[in-house]
């Protein structure tokens, strides 16, 4: 698989002004989600077959791939969804994500850095890394990309396993966005602090939930509604094995 050069990367001054500033942004991400939450409708049950994955693309996989099968733990199948009432097309919503993420994400604790790809566009074979002053950063390689939508995998270092989706869909009154999960917790550690602990699972949903509110202001907005957030659980059985591989 041909990859570009790797993209510049952050200089160690500007790294450790990211990591001195985190207990800063940790308060101000907690005094949002104080101030959110109630904007946030949740709902969780039981997982089935049918909250697997979509297949990996064989092109865009080698060893580097972080899959399900080298995660802990069970599955978790989250949907992140926010509607608005704007006429801006899906496409052109999705553009402007895609030219910095940073745009979207919550600024106060969270980065994506781009490791391999051109600045300013996304295509399959791009690599980033979702980058946070803590243990839970990890990198994420794209394997898929089209007008409306792209979907990461993770790659090995990751903390969860699996792949997440971005798209923006076209609705009668203005465009929706999603963001759809399907991951593991990447070793046994990160389970406890995901699953019996739930508080790798918060910091997720916080992150996602601000993603999705920041690309109401990229849309033009306004958001109709609350962001509803579905977690499906499945636990994981040697009956899945390979489930996110190719064919």
């Amino acid at each position: 698989m041909t990859r570009t050069a790797p993209t510049p990367q952050p200089t160690l001054l500007q790294r450790a002004h990211t990591i001195a500033m985190f207990p800063v942004g940790l308060a101000v991400s907690t005094a949002r989600y104080l101030w959110w939450r109630s904007e946030v409708r949740r709902s969780e049950h039981g997982g089935t077959e049918d909250d697997l994955p979509p297949r990996l693309p064989a092109d865009l996989l080698d060893d580097e791939v972080k899959t399900l099968d080298d995660g802990s733990g069970p599955l978790f199948h989250r949907l992140f969804r926010v509607d608005m009432a704007d006429g801006t097309a899906a496409e052109v919503v999705m553009d402007r994500i895609t030219a910095d993420l940073d745009r979207a994400a919550p600024s106060e604790v969270v980065s994506f850095r781009k490791l391999r790809g051109r600045v300013g566009e996304l295509v399959p074979g791009d690599e980033y890394r979702v980058r946070m002053p803590a243990p839970w950063d990890g990198p994420v390689r794209v394997i898929r990309r089209d007008a409306t939508s792209f979907r990461f995998a993770t790659l090995r270092k990751h903390l969860e396993a699996g792949q997440i989706e971005f798209r923006v869909l076209d609705g009668p009154q203005g465009p929706a966005f999603e963001i759809e999960t399907w991951s593991r917790a990447g070793d046994r550690l990160a389970d406890l602090a995901f699953d019996h602990l739930r508080v790798g699972k918060e910091i997720q949903l916080h992150m996602w939930v601000q993603f999705c509110l920041s690309v109401t202001e990229l849309a033009g907005g306004p958001r109709v509604g609350p962001v509803a957030v579905s977690t499906a659980r499945l636990p994981w059985s040697d009956a899945y094995a390979g489930a996110d591989l190719p064919c």
